[in-house]
């Protein structure tokens, strides 16, 4: 069990890594980190787009899987 969630570790890792290169960098740069962004911006998932969803749900996943890892250690 601790071998294939290990496996499953490190090939959600690699998809994230390559998905994260793959988005477009926003013009922005930091000021949607220091509150720049709007209230309308915020909570509406429709508005991300399809690689950016797919990054939020492998980060979920990379989390879960770390913490099974570590949970099984």
């Amino acid at each position: 069990m601790r071998t294939l969630l290990s496996i499953v570790h490190i090939i959600v890792s690699i998809i994230m890594i390559c998905v994260i290169l793959l988005q477009q960098r926003k013009q922005g740069g930091f000021s949607g980190v220091f509150g720049g962004g709007t209230q309308a911006d915020s909570g509406q998932w429709q508005r991300f787009s399809p690689l950016t969803k797919l990054t939020i749900v492998l980060a979920i996943i990379f989390m879960i899987t770390s913490f099974f890892i570590v949970f099984l250690n």
